[in-house]
């Protein structure tokens, strides 16, 4: 048994805040504190270890609810992007291996990075349902921190055919067969509709717009698929990237689909992106419109966002929305890949460099932290960086800075573009988030909308992923959320003194297994041996790719 004396407890979940007690922890859980003789016995038996924290800040693993971490769209990006390797090289060290990248690391330097830096459990935004394989191999070299993936669906054949009949029921069926197959642990929709009308050269706009070959509309495709999360009670609903992401003007669009929802759960992902103003008058035509997103979220109880937080510098974007990566190929002229994958999804990458004095960047940057600070309840709202599109994710401690330093924050606005005040009201806003509020954007918040129950928290039964920072009072913000003290996962020690040990352990897959009426296989048995170039036979994840997996319950009714 291990016990961390003198911590300094910071868990929204259990109401802790800043309370200072001991955690215990046995078999890779979170301990009820034993009994004094029992204390005594096993101090006997040399069966206790201690470790002082003398008052350090203590939390759970960070759980980061949206990532890009694995699979054929992050390993393109590796492959479009040598410049990104030969700036950031990671050496051998022990058991350690080597591994390079900067925007989009190595499958190793990603999972150590994630590990220095206090996170424990991540989420694979986007997976492709025909490419699960590869994601399920790359999880394999992902060390320590647990991982799923999101199933793509969106734009999925069968799901717009079975819309288009009006069969809520084989959707729902296929839906549970499309995650069990793949070992995925929910369901990802980007562009709803438009993706495939993108792969017939048009374009849709808003959510009313009919164009795909079903003649479906966004709003169809949204009502339907959200409507089938809900009924399989998956532990997190749909999670969405909004059609016309990255548009001027878009937001009427995002508020106009959270209001369509209203009535299910709903997480919208990289809520930035989707949150611009229009401004005819202004030269740019380009503006912010968090007041109205950040009022609707506000009103809304079912709700939940992630940010996807702009970060200056060097970012390779990378999405399903095809249309979108177009747009900003054609915009930036930078490199671009694109894909079709089959039945299913589209595909787009982009390198992108966000710039301090560029307004349009600008505005981007503040649009974000202006959505953290209008959001007026943090369980509503995540830290993410969309990882890699908007930066990547080794900049969440000087987000974190941002958002508990009002000085530094208005200090750092000094160094954009002139103008940013006349296009933002971030300058204004002095709301600083507490160390409270930080730990529930960034696990207790991330591990409830995933329906995590296990994670974000240090109550009795939770798994024993905890991070211990130095005290904030003494050090810098940024310094102390990227080199936590003491990193534990599973109650292993994996980080000492801001070090990785070498201990190395591939963590779990978290996977949901959706119950569903078998004869949905057979139902989709001819369209699938006609149109696709495998057999139905050879589509499912095998148990063979998979190392350590944990089920998540399909229950979210109490």
């Amino acid at each position: 048994m291990l016990r961390l004396k003198n911590a300094v407890i910071y868990d929204p979940t259990n109401n802790k805040d800043g309370v200072k007690e001991d955690i215990w922890i046995e078999n890779g859980k979170i301990a009820a504190e034993p009994k004094p003789e029992v204390v005594k016995e096993l101090k006997a038996a040399d069966d206790l270890e201690e470790i002082d924290l003398n008052g350090k800040i203590v939390m759970a693993g960070g759980v980061d609810i949206h990532s890009h971490i694995a699979g054929p769209k992050v390993n393109s990006g590796r492959v479009l992007r040598p410049e990104d390797h030969r700036r950031d090289n990671v050496a051998r060290k022990g058991k350690l291996r080597s591994g390079v990248g900067s925007t989009v690391p190595s499958s190793y330097v990603t999972g150590y990075r994630y590990s220095l830096m206090g996170y424990t459990t991540v989420m694979e935004a986007a997976g492709p349902p025909m490419k699960a394989k590869h994601i399920h191999e790359e999880f394999g070299d992902l060390p320590y921190i647990d991982k799923g993936f999101l199933v793509l669906s969106g734009n999925n054949y069968f799901v717009l055919k079975f819309i288009s009949e009006n069969n809520q029921q084989a959707l729902k069926d296929y839906l549970a067969w499309l995650i069990n197959v793949t070992g995925a642990f929910g369901l990802k929709v980007v562009n709803p509709g438009g993706v495939e009308a993108w792969k017939e050269g048009k374009r849709m706009r808003g959510i009313d717009e009919k164009g795909t070959h079903f003649d479906l509309s966004p709003k169809e495709i949204l009502l339907a698929l959200a409507k089938a999360a809900d009924d399989l009670e998956l532990p997190h609903p749909i999670h969405l990237h909004t059609n016309d992401l990255g548009s001027a003007g878009n937001y009427k669009t995002a508020i106009n689909t959270m209001k369509l929802l209203e009535d299910y759960r709903l997480h919208i992902t990289h809520v930035q992106f989707s949150s611009y103003g229009k401004n005819e008058d202004s030269k740019i035509k380009f503006a912010m419109a968090t007041d109205e997103i950040a009022a609707e979220i506000n009103r809304q109880s079912k709700l939940t966002v992630d940010i996807g937080q702009l970060v200056f510098g060097e970012a390779t974007t990378m999405t399903a929305d095809g249309i979108l990566e177009y747009n900003l190929h054609k915009l930036s002229g930078n490199k671009w890949v694109n894909t079709d994958v089959e039945m299913e999804t589209g595909s787009g990458i982009v390198p992108m460099n966000y710039k301090k004095k560029n307004l349009v960047n600008d505005i981007q940057w503040a649009t974000g932290m202006e959505l953290f600070l209008k959001i007026e309840d943090p369980w509503k709202v995540f830290l993410t960086t969309d990882h890699p599109n908007a930066g990547p994710f080794t900049a969440y401690p000087w987000i974190i800075k941002l958002l508990m330093d009002k000085n530094y924050r208005k200090d750092y606005i000094s160094d954009l573009n002139d103008k940013f005040d006349e296009y933002t009201d971030l300058s204004s806003l002095d709301r600083e988030y507490s160390l409270s509020e930080i730990a529930v954007i960034s696990r207790s918040g991330p591990a409830k909308a995933l329906g995590l129950k296990n994670k974000g928290h240090l109550g009795v039964g939770a798994d024993a992923d905890i991070t211990i920072y130095n005290n904030i009072e003494d050090n810098d913000i940024a310094e102390v959320f990227a080199h936590p003290a003491y990193v534990f996962k599973s109650g292993k020690m994996i980080v000492k003194a801001g070090e990785l040990l070498d201990n190395l352990e591939i963590g779990k897959t978290l996977v949901t297994k959706p119950e569903y009426d078998q004869n949905i296989i057979e139902l989709i048995r001819e369209d699938f041996q006609k149109y696709y170039s495998i057999s139905i036979d050879n589509y499912p994840v095998t148990d063979h790719y998979y190392d350590k997996i944990e089920v998540i319950p399909c229950v979210t009714k109490e």
